[in-house]
């Protein structure tokens, strides 16, 4: 595991503590942290088809958290990313999906 995807592991932890349990449900924390755990244990993300998912996942309830006005877009965008980050480097093809 690289310093950059242990770096982005604790962001999303961080993440967590800081505004978890005022602006998040514990099913949506556990989700995050689901996500964080597979990412950041991936080997490839193209062939860790549970890593895909939960990152998917993830995405989708920081889309839904934006929508409902439970977040801002860029703490949600922040937070996607960090995530993104916690998995090993996209092959170029799902880089540009």
């Amino acid at each position: 595991m690289s310093p950059e995807r242990s770096n982005a592991y604790r962001r999303v932890m961080k993440t967590l503590e800081d505004v978890g349990p005022s602006k998040l449900l514990e099913q949506e924390q556990q989700r995050i942290r689901y996500a964080a755990d597979n990412l950041v244990f991936s080997r490839d993300l193209e062939d860790d088809v549970e890593a895909q998912l939960a990152l998917v996942e993830v995405e989708n309830l920081c889309r839904t958290l934006v929508e409902s006005g439970r977040w801002e877009r860029l703490a949600a965008a922040r937070l996607a990313d960090d995530l993104y980050q916690c998995g090993p480097a996209a092959p170029a093809i799902l880089q540009a999906a």
